[in-house]
């Protein structure tokens, strides 16, 4: 008996960049969703390869923040092929007290880049601005302005 294997459809790919969100939220445990050799790029700490350095990534940035919520209501999916591009908003709290939220502090605009082939993500590149707590004003003045 021969296998076939069926492309994704785009809303498989949603589902699995979907799940990833709500586990990362809830603090579960999402490694299970990427594939062994996976990428992930995170402004900052720059790229991580294989799952290994994937862990150490999300721990590394992990260590930052207590608490993040997603705004599922409000994100935006651009498809192309395996790759998903997912614009968004947050809101959290940082592990030294400081809260964010999109449209009231700098922080919490994002856009994750997935790549999803097999129900694993191979790539995922996160664009945001990490400065959660809005801590970097001595190198733009017009923050300290507002």
């Amino acid at each position: 008996m021969a296998l076939s294997m069926q492309p994704m459809t785009d809303e498989q790919r949603k589902a699995v960049a979907l799940e990833y969100l709500k586990r990362l939220d809830r603090g579960d445990d999402f490694f299970e969703l990427f594939a062994d050799d996976a990428q992930v790029y995170f402004p900052k700490w720059g790229v991580a390869t294989g799952l290994d350095e994937v862990k150490r990534l999300f721990t590394d940035v992990g260590g930052i923040l207590a608490a993040i919520e997603h705004d599922y209501a409000y994100l935006n999916f651009a498809y192309n092929g395996d790759l998903l591009v997912v614009e968004g908003t947050s809101s959290g709290r940082t592990a030294s007290g400081a809260e964010w939220r999109a449209g009231v502090t700098h922080a919490g605009r994002w856009c994750d880049v997935f790549e999803i082939r097999d129900f694993r993500i191979q790539r995922l590149f996160v664009y945001l601005d990490p400065d959660y707590a809005d801590a970097d004003t001595a190198r733009y003045p017009w923050l300290a302005d507002s």
